[in-house]
């Protein structure tokens, strides 16, 4: 009797190699599908974000919050981001550039959240990169398209009314002290390295320092004996290498004046002048999705044609540092295009201080802290 089904030959065993080999490609797959469309964890290079979030936080980051952007660079190494780990190397070529789309998200970005993004203009390095691979920020989103914003004397205002200062919010000081304050007792202050500079001698002899406080640090100060007077630094952007945006009004506004500023949205009209280009030319240029935009003698022209009024065709945002002082923000590179949005931080699954001895590297009481 014939049988119609064999037994298959036992199939020769797998190396461990090749084992091993599957495993990492599949675990290497499983993780990027997971950082591309869910979570992704970032981490505080700057102060500009501080009491809020401090350098040397680790943060998990939404992805599903604001949507998941299709990849737009498809050409770089898994799990990386601008660089190969631990060199200068670019980790991804731009030879193929594919359009990009956002999945569904639970909802938009809110006013007053924090938000990472990549940055629509790098202002410490120049590189021109795509713009998923732009260099990761975070920043609270301070107003949201359509909003009218203004700083008057260091108050934030949104549409004509006062916003909710951050819990934490940091400005510059002026500290005169009876001589140089070492760096033990600054630290009984909770301020790092990056919270203060010396600045020098002033004619009665006095140490001088520029120190980024919130009010209760400055309040604090005020009250040790080697403290002489403490005051808030209005000067401290007088000679900055940073031009405030719109550049038309650096002579005008600074870093705590500003504004008024109207956030363009999409569907909003603009009648193309002077004056409105100064301000949303750029973002028409780089952002609009358009691949010819020139602006010539005060007008604009589109695939060579004069446009006399302007549709935005996406939604943006501003966004500052909590640390308002000591923040390269929307202030200084303008606003921040819907497309260049990443995610919404969750909560902080590590924090380590660069500055502490190794025993107190981790800073316990901040692990799984909610971002706020």
């Amino acid at each position: 009797m014939k049988w119609i089904f064999k037994k298959p030959a036992s199939q020769k065993p797998k190396s461990k190699f090749i084992e091993w080999r599957d495993s990492l490609v599949f675990a290497v797959t499983v993780a990027t599908l997971f950082r591309w469309s869910l979570v992704e964890a970032f981490v505080i290079p700057t102060p500009s974000m501080e009491n809020s979030l401090l350098v040397g936080d680790y943060l998990a980051v939404s992805k599903f919050h604001f949507g998941a952007r299709t990849p737009r660079t498809p050409l770089q190494l898994p799990l990386t981001h601008q660089k190969i780990w631990g060199t200068e190397i670019p980790s991804y070529v731009d030879w193929i550039q594919l359009p990009s789309f956002r999945l569904p998200g639970l909802r938009e970005v809110k006013r007053g959240e924090p938000v990472v993004f990549n940055t629509p203009k790098d202002l410490l390095d120049p590189t021109d990169r795509p713009i998923d691979l732009k260099t990761y920020l975070v920043k609270r989103c301070v107003a949201i398209h359509g909003d009218k914003l203004e700083i008057r004397n260091r108050q934030l205002f949104v549409n004509g009314i006062a916003s909710a200062n951050p819990e934490g919010e940091k400005f510059a000081y002026l500290v005169f002290a009876n001589d140089e304050i070492n760096n033990r007792q600054l630290r009984n202050f909770e301020l790092d390295s990056d919270d203060y500079s010396f600045l020098g001698r002033s004619d009665d002899g006095s140490a001088v320092y520029n120190m980024f406080l919130t009010a209760d640090q400055a309040s604090q100060l005020k009250s040790v004996p080697f403290v002489r007077s403490i005051n808030l630094n209005d000067h401290l952007h007088d000679n900055s290498s940073f031009p405030i945006f719109p550049s038309i009004k650096a002579s005008t506004w600074d870093n705590n004046n500003y504004g008024t500023l109207v956030i363009p949205e999409h569907g909003m009209e603009m009648i193309v002048n002077d004056s409105t280009l100064n301000v949303y030319g750029e973002i028409i240029q780089k952002y609009e999705g358009h691949k010819d935009v020139k602006i010539e003698n005060e007008s604009l022209l589109i695939n060579g044609k004069k446009v006399s009024e302007y549709t935005f065709q996406q939604n943006y945002y501003f966004m500052m540092g909590d640390s308002r002082d000591n923040s390269l923000d929307s202030r200084y590179w303008g606003f921040v295009p819907e497309d260049h949005i990443v995610g919404k931080p969750l909560f902080v699954w590590m924090s380590i201080s660069s500055e502490a001895d190794l025993l107190h590297k981790i800073r316990w009481n901040r692990l799984f802290k909610s971002v706020e």
